[in-house]
Formats: C-alpha cells, structure tokens, sequence
C-alpha cells in the first residue's frame, strides 16, 4: 500500500555521454515518517553502480526523515551522480578483494514465493523474466495446475530488490481489465543457500502436469525439504 512512482532524469555530461536514470519510488503510507523504498535503473550504468546509487539515495533520504524527501533526493542526485560513479569505480577493486568475506557473511541467497493467480499471464511471466535478468537472478518460475511458483537465488540485496519491483510494480490485471499491483503474494521461504543446494545458473520457465514433475524439480535442485514443507499445504 502506498504510492508508487517513476521519475527519469537526464545527467548531463557523465563520463562522455547523457545518462538517463530510471528512478521508481514507493511511499510507504505513513512517508516521510517511513523511509520510501527505491530502485535504480539505467542502460548507461552497470546494476552495481545502479546499486550504489540506489545506496547513496537512501543516505541521503535518512538525513530527511520525517519531512518530504523526493525533491532533494532527486536535485541531490542530479548534482552527485558523477562524483557517486567515480566513487563506485575506485572502490570496485576493494570490494573485489573483499568479495570474498562478504561472501561468506551472506552468501548466495534463495526466495521461494506463491503467488495466487495470473490474470496477463504472458507480460506478468515476461515481466518476471525481465526482472530476474536485470538483478542476476536465477531460478524458475513454476506452474502446475493453480499452483504458481518463484523460486530465486542470487546475492540478498538483488533478491531484496526483486522483492520491491514485485510488491510495487503492475505487474497483473484485475478483474475489470485495469493494470494492478500483486496483492496476493506469500514468501513462503527465504534463506541463505547451503552446500547440499543445487545452484540454478539460468531462470526459466516450467509447466508441470503433475505434482510428481513438479517435485522432481525441487529435488534435483536438493531441494527436497523445501518442497515438503512448503509446497503439498497449497493444495489444501
């Protein structure tokens, strides 16, 4: 619940060329007493230096709790975005000797979400595809029957990500044909990947017949217990 917005903006003159910075916001109801959630996107910047941004935005929006912020982020970054790039790129080299550690502390992590219907099924699966190619996700995207399945891997901050676009994004239709947001969505698990877990190296898309082929994907990804656990209730 909530507002949900897009603002571009063009920086001028960024590393030899116009950037165009795709912003989406999402006012929580009781904003600016609630931090806004925010996302970063642009074709001219890579997803970490998307991320970065992302990360700079939301110091700042900290400095501005509790009165309205979106204006002085969005005149803060039209002035720092050159400075955050450059920053991003000197500390590329630290965070790669220290990628390690922190691999270690988070590690690849899994999502497994249940969503309850698909109205525009075709743009809703191309929107999701969409999403898990731009964040480096993978996993798959399961149907069987009236079962609808997400099951993500990838670093936590890109699966807090997708978490936000799902949550905020119109993604379906409803009844009448008007675009809307997906209100009904369980996370049913969310957890660091462990060493019996097979990783996924693509995300694709799967329709099962039968709840048999259905569990034999789950547990050709050693997912065995995740399946038992989560996925027979849904059938109650």
């Amino acid at each position: 619940d909530g507002i949900t917005f897009r603002i571009q903006i063009h920086v001028k003159e960024l590393l030899d060329t116009d950037v165009l910075l795709k912003l989406l916001f999402h006012l929580p109801v009781n904003y600016p007493s609630t931090l806004p959630d925010i996302s970063v996107s642009s074709d001219q910047l890579t997803r970490a230096q998307c991320m970065d941004v992302r990360d700079k935005l939301l110091e700042q929006a900290k400095k501005h709790l509790s009165e309205p912020m979106v204006h002085d982020l969005i005149l803060w970054i039209q002035e720092h975005l050159k400075y955050t790039i450059k920053q991003s790129a000197t500390v590329c080299n630290e965070k790669t000797t220290l990628s390690k550690g922190t691999a270690m502390e988070d590690g690849i992590w899994m999502l497994l979400l249940h969503l309850d219907h698909m109205r525009a099924k075709a743009k809703y699966v191309k929107t999701v595809e969409k999403w898990a190619s731009e964040l480096r996700l993978t996993g798959r995207l399961m149907f069987m029957g009236k079962i609808i399945l997400i099951l993500l891997q990838g670093d936590r901050s890109n699966i807090k990500e997708y978490l936000i676009l799902q949550k905020t994004c119109k993604v379906d239709v409803d009844s009448s044909g008007k675009k809307c947001k997906e209100k009904m969505i369980s996370i049913l698990c969310e957890t660091k990947v462990q060493s019996q877990h097979k990783r996924f190296q693509t995300f694709e898309v799967k329709e099962h017949s039968t709840l048999d082929e259905l569990q034999k994907e789950f547990e050709t990804a050693g997912l065995t217990s995740l399946f038992s656990e989560f996925v027979p209730p849904l059938l109650k």
